[in-house]
């Protein structure tokens, strides 16, 4: 019975230790995230976080889609920045939103976030940061290249997940 119970100990100690390997390599080191911060939790403003997501997200994917590498995806981006500003502008100009907002690329904070099972360790990494007003509420995020962002509405198990992720991650880095 003792030597079940040690086993049993051994094998869970093992299986944690191996799913944290394997969460942690999820997203690589060369990669850029996006992420939208509201000013607050109110209906109004995660409403608007969520319309700067959807405008951005589709016009970042199809900026980044055929990129080959980290270098060029960089240099994509710093040369939208424009095109991405007046993009948000014209949101918050239409929803007549009146908080402003700051727009930041390269290495922003992220805190912890558990999706789908794999916890991502908070930190500073690379990305494409709106921040509407004062940038309280609930934030959004995702990975922009590799181009993942668009398989929170695609993936429904979390092994497909996991699956596809490190698909596109050999493919592009």
């Amino acid at each position: 019975m003792k030597k079940s119970l040690i086993i049993l100990v051994l094998i869970f100690i093992y299986s944690m230790f191996f799913h944290a390997q394997t969460t942690a390599s999820i997203i690589p080191e060369e990669a850029i995230r996006f992420r939208v911060i509201p000013n607050s939790n109110s209906e109004e403003d995660q409403a608007i976080k969520y319309q700067v997501r959807d405008v951005l997200q589709k016009e970042l994917y199809t900026l980044l889609k055929d990129t080959k590498g980290i270098e060029e995806a960089r240099e994509k981006l710093t040369n939208e920045m424009d095109t991405i500003r007046i993009n948000v502008d014209n949101i918050l100009k239409e929803s007549n939103y009146n908080q402003g907002y700051q727009l930041s690329f390269g290495r922003n904070y992220f805190p912890e976030k558990t999706y789908k099972g794999i916890t991502y360790n908070e930190g500073y990494y690379e990305s494409l940061v709106v921040t509407l007003g004062a940038g309280e509420g609930d934030n959004w995020w995702c990975v922009l290249f590799p181009p993942l962002c668009l398989l929170e509405a695609e993936e429904s198990e979390d092994v497909e997940y996991k699956f596809f992720i490190q698909e596109l991650i050999d493919k592009y880095l």
